[in-house]
């Protein structure tokens, strides 16, 4: 069970526990036909009355009780709970009408405020509507009921109160379910961040790793000195590599330019392509630095693995990076590379910037870039 679902379970069951208490304290109101209540004759009459305003108040409180475990576990109340909870409290309150007369007609802005809360709002506000009739044409009914004045009022602003915090709940809910998802696409976005980057980084060096082991293969019967130097490299590429995945997961991992056009130049020259790169990254701003390293990485390993080519060029300027070559073009590249592709798209389109993948004008394969 994940954190959020942990503390998710633990307010259910704080609210399992205590959820009665918020319904306990709305009660008071039913202090004015209690009074009544206890004003009748007879002690058994007291009695009665007393027992069906606690039963009524028991009734509202489970029900009220049954609402709030339902709204913290982010569903509706069954409607079958809310109708037989309504049901009762309204036979209860006909009971009480009979022995305290209209007085008991205040307990109906309890009713109303549930069925607007646990009820569909069509049904919420038909029995809103029908209640209101009730309290408004009965007791002009009943020659020996006083019609209440501001019993249909009291209702109907009750229930417009409930509706309110109602879609106060259902915002809020809303609001937490945006924030987890949020959450949710941070995580998706930062998982594809990692693999991006440790695509990226692993496929250069290890294309880099295996050129200049292939080379000290070669070497290490006609020249053992210059295979020794080869072999001392590719251990400190390989130490590079390392480096650069547990800087990329730690989020620290850092591209630039300059730094990997002096790596594109060792590269494409152990790999026996004649490199035509400019000097240095001077005329690329700050701005473009990261994402034009990227791009290089990504299109000198495609040309190392791929091309075939005898030589790569590198045009590089401000807002603009191209790299081409003089090779077999598109053909041969694998679905890894595609990969890498897409990966290298997606920081273009983060960075708002075009790119192109194509033919070059020597027949090979050309990757451009431009950002603002």
């Amino acid at each position: 069970m994940t954190p959020a679902e942990t503390e998710a379970s633990e307010n259910v069951g704080r609210m399992s526990r205590f959820g009665w208490a918020f319904g306990m304290i709305w009660l008071f109101y039913l202090a004015y036909p209690l009074g009544e209540a206890l004003s009748l004759p007879d002690v058994w009459q007291k009695v009665l009355a007393t027992l069906v305003i606690i039963a009524f108040g028991a009734t509202f409180v489970a029900t009220f009780w049954g609402f709030r475990n339902a709204n913290r576990a982010h569903r509706r109340i069954r409607s079958s709970y809310a109708w037989a909870g309504l049901g009762v409290m309204g036979a209860l309150v006909v009971a009480l009408a009979v022995m305290v007369g209209t007085q008991a007609f205040g307990a109906t802005i309890y009713m109303a405020v549930l069925a607007v809360m646990t009820l569909p709002s069509r049904q919420a506000w038909t029995t809103v509507a029908v209640m209101v009739a009730v309290v408004e044409i009965v007791p002009r009914l009943v020659p020996e009921w006083n019609p209440g004045t501001f019993f249909a009022f009291q209702l109907v602003i009750s229930a417009v109160a409930a509706w309110g915090i109602t879609q106060v709940f259902k915002r809020n809910h809303e609001l937490a379910a945006a924030r987890q998802q949020l959450a949710d696409l941070a995580i998706v976005a930062e998982r594809e961040r990692v693999g991006r980057d440790v695509h990226d980084i692993l496929g250069h060096s290890l294309t880099v790793i295996t050129v200049k082991a292939e080379l000290a293969g070669r070497l290490i019967d006609i020249d053992p000195a210059r295979a020794a130097v080869e072999i001392g490299q590719v251990e400190s590429l390989a130490r590079e590599a390392l480096s650069d995945v547990r800087s990329t997961v730690g989020g620290l991992r850092k591209v630039d330019i300059a730094t990997e056009l002096a790596s594109a130049r060792s590269a494409l020259a152990t790999a026996g392509i004649e490199p035509d790169l400019p000097a240095d990254a001077d005329v690329v701003p700050l701005r473009n630095r990261e994402l034009f390293g990227w791009t290089l990485r990504e299109a000198v390993t495609n040309v190392i693995r791929h091309s075939g080519a005898e030589r790569c060029t590198i045009v590089l300027g401000a807002t603009r990076i191209e790299i081409s070559d003089d090779g077999s073009g598109m053909t041969g590249r694998s679905g890894e590379d595609g990969n890498g592709l897409r990966g290298l798209a997606d920081r273009v389109r983060a960075a708002q910037g075009s790119l192109s993948v194509g033919r070059s004008a020597a027949g090979g394969f050309s990757l451009e870039v431009e950002c603002p």
